[in-house]
């Protein structure tokens, strides 16, 4: 590959949200903005060969694909409603200094990430408006067809038109309420990543977490005063370090506990240390923390254990005590009585974890937590049938062969 084409791959990840956005301002259409820019970037793999890589890649490309939207605009504004319409809104002042470019991205993501559009349509236009994917790669992403996913981002980017839904930065009054939707999308692309779901798909999907990741510093530079992105980004980064020891060789999960710990990133565990740190001193300043922030202070705990055993579970258990004043969902208390069983025993979080049933019987780590605290309880039978419900209920690979090695290491005859 050469210098050239490495740059437009390189340039591409960082430009392509910037030069989107800043269409999307001039043209009011999602369509025309993600058509010129790519034929733009397509011109640069043509033409930087040759030419060379111009001093400021972004403004050619955003120069570029401006000329291209133009000229759509007048080729086809004769045949087609949708782009007379975008020739009303055309803008025909100059492109904005870099800060407005900025507000630019911001208001692509709010518009992508909409409460109107479908949460569905808000991953798929996101990860093809703000990140640049492709369609092939969104669809192998979440496991549909491409022409599915296709008529996904069509229809939303339709809706976005008919509804009138607005291409700004939220006011100041539904701004955290925006954010927060934001991040939700930019958590279920990382998850989806970090334990992805189908048979025929790898257990773990980097390039989604990594995609998530990417976004939200993407988020985080655009909003730096903004303590949920912050703790979004670090609780991503502490869970990410992990990830060269999540899986064995064999192809399973291994659990935090088996977790070779010397394999962990340390580089993304300081860093998301750092972040965690930060929102301490807001919290000290009288400064509530939030969901993010308290999930990436109770990761950080774990990840400032040397050894599984040094781990500070009464810190852990009062994090989740605050994190429940937030969030009161079964789930969040099945992660609490995961944390009580290291520091009351396994009797004490069964009680808990058995009050949940009802409002978890269809969730796979329901299942999959009864069956642990059965077996450390040395109650085989109903360990076993705990198992076999997890393993029917998961959806990944690597997770379903590690629960079948524990469910296959129970003693044959055990307790009721």
């Amino acid at each position: 590959m050469s210098d050239a084409e490495e740059a437009v791959i390189r340039v591409h990840r960082e430009e392509w949200a910037r030069v989107v956005a800043a269409l999307a301002r001039r043209f009011g259409d999602l369509d025309i903005a993600e058509e010129a820019a790519a034929e733009a970037f397509a011109t640069a793999v043509e033409r930087w060969p040759a030419d060379g890589v111009p001093p400021s890649p972004g403004a050619w490309l955003t120069t570029t694909a401006t000329r291209k939207a133009i000229d759509r605009i007048r080729r086809e504004s004769k045949r087609d409603d949708k782009h007379k319409e975008a020739r009303m809104g055309y803008d025909d002042d100059p492109p904005e200094p870099l800060g407005a470019i900025d507000d630019d991205r911001l208001r692509l993501i709010f518009t992508c990430c909409h409460p109107a559009l479908a949460m569905e349509s808000r991953l798929a236009l996101t990860l093809r408006m703000v990140g640049g994917l492709t369609m092939p790669e969104i669809a192998r992403a979440f496991l549909v067809a491409e022409s599915a996913m296709g008529q996904r981002i069509t229809r939303a980017k339709a809706k976005i038109k008919a509804a009138g839904i607005p291409y700004r930065v939220p006011s100041a009054e539904d701004l955290p309420a925006r954010v927060s939707g934001v991040l939700a999308v930019l958590f279920l692309i990382f998850n989806e990543g970090y334990l992805a779901t189908g048979p025929d798909t790898d257990p773990v999907r980097h390039e989604l977490t990594a995609e998530a990741i990417r976004l939200t510093r993407l988020i985080r530079a655009l909003l730096p005063d903004d303590g949920e992105v912050a703790g979004l980004l670090a609780l991503m980064l502490l869970i990410e370090a992990r990830h060269p020891a999540r899986v064995s060789a064999g192809g399973e999960l291994v659990a935090l506990d088996e977790q070779d710990r010397g394999a962990w990133d340390a580089a993304l565990i300081a860093e998301g240390h750092r972040l965690v740190r930060e929102r301490l001193v807001a919290a000290a300043a009288g400064v509530a923390p939030g969901r993010y922030q308290i999930l990436a202070a109770i990761n950080a705990v774990h990840t400032s254990a040397r050894d599984v055993r040094d781990t500070d579970w009464s810190q852990i258990v009062a994090l989740y005590d605050q994190l429940v004043r937030l969030d009161a969902s079964p789930v969040v208390a099945l992660n609490r009585a995961i944390a009580v069983a290291e520091l009351d025993g396994p009797e004490v979080a069964l009680a808990a974890v058995d009050r949940l049933g009802d409002k978890l019987a269809g969730y796979h780590a329901y299942h999959a937590t009864r069956a642990d605290l059965l077996r450390r309880l040395g109650r085989s039978r109903p360990s076993r049938a705990a198992y076999d419900r997890a393993i029917e209920l998961a959806g990944n690979t690597a997770e379903t062969a590690s629960l079948t090695r524990r469910r296959d290491q129970l003693a044959p005859d055990g307790g009721t």
